[in-house]
């Protein structure tokens, strides 16, 4: 190769229009996410009758967010939420977004909230698109799942699922 020559070479508008069918001009994802995390110390900080406002409220802030909400469900201790991941958002935004948010609007909910707040952490798995009507009815059976295991046994099944490394001291 002489030193005229180069490695790259400049389109001219009959030359790109041959190659306009291969260019790539959008980013597509579609990212399913099935995100879990609890009250501070696991305890009892969300009554049932809430459950409806809490999540409308959370339904909002992803819709906001553009990261539609396909199922959410939960105990008095801990949500799961499964949503769509926005493509142009970190998904350690969204659950700071989500988590601050609803922490901060639910303490206005009364006094038994006054000392509402959420754990630190959060476990989150993708979820393919064959298993999200699978994870959305296990969300939706949130209630029933819990009457035979806590959330920790849970949570550890779902680490261990997705051979997750984890502090056991951090459960």
């Amino acid at each position: 190769m002489t030193q005229s020559q180069t490695t790259s070479f400049e389109w001219t508008s009959p030359e790109r229009a041959k190659y306009k069918n291969y260019d790539m001009s959008q980013s597509l994802s579609k990212n399913y996410i099935h995100l879990i995390f609890s009250t501070k110390y696991r305890e009892v900080q969300m009554r049932k009758e809430d459950f409806p406002d809490i999540y409308a409220y959370i339904s909002g802030i992803l819709t906001n967010l553009d990261c539609p909400l396909i199922t959410i469900g939960g105990t008095s201790n801990h949500l799961h939420i499964l949503c769509v991941l926005n493509k142009n958002i970190a998904l350690s935004k969204m659950v700071e977004e989500v988590k601050k948010s609803t922490s901060k609007w639910i303490k206005g909910k009364g006094s038994f909230y006054r000392q509402f707040a959420w754990q630190d952490g959060y476990g989150a798995f993708s979820v393919s698109q064959s298993k999200v009507e699978t994870v959305s009815q296990y969300i939706r059976n949130q209630e029933a799942h819990h009457t035979t295991r806590t959330f920790e046994e849970e949570l550890r099944i779902f680490l261990n699922e997705y051979k997750v490394e984890y502090n056991e001291n951090y459960l």
